[in-house]
């Protein structure tokens, strides 16, 4: 199950410069490409705002 970044993102970068496949896309609220994220979690570890979490 990919993670998911709700909308307490403040969209500073910090998750897509730690993630290894390249999964998160800019923009207002940053976006986890489900197709891509392999669920390591490194993203969610990294956010600032805790606005990252596993998906359902």
């Amino acid at each position: 199950m990919a993670y998911v970044i709700n909308d307490t993102c403040v969209a500073c970068g910090t998750c897509q410069s730690v993630c290894p496949t390249g999964a998160i896309n800019e923009g207002d609220i940053y976006a986890i490409d489900p197709d891509t994220c392999i669920d390591c979690g490194t993203c969610a570890e990294a956010c600032p705002t805790g606005a990252i979490a596993p998906g359902e």
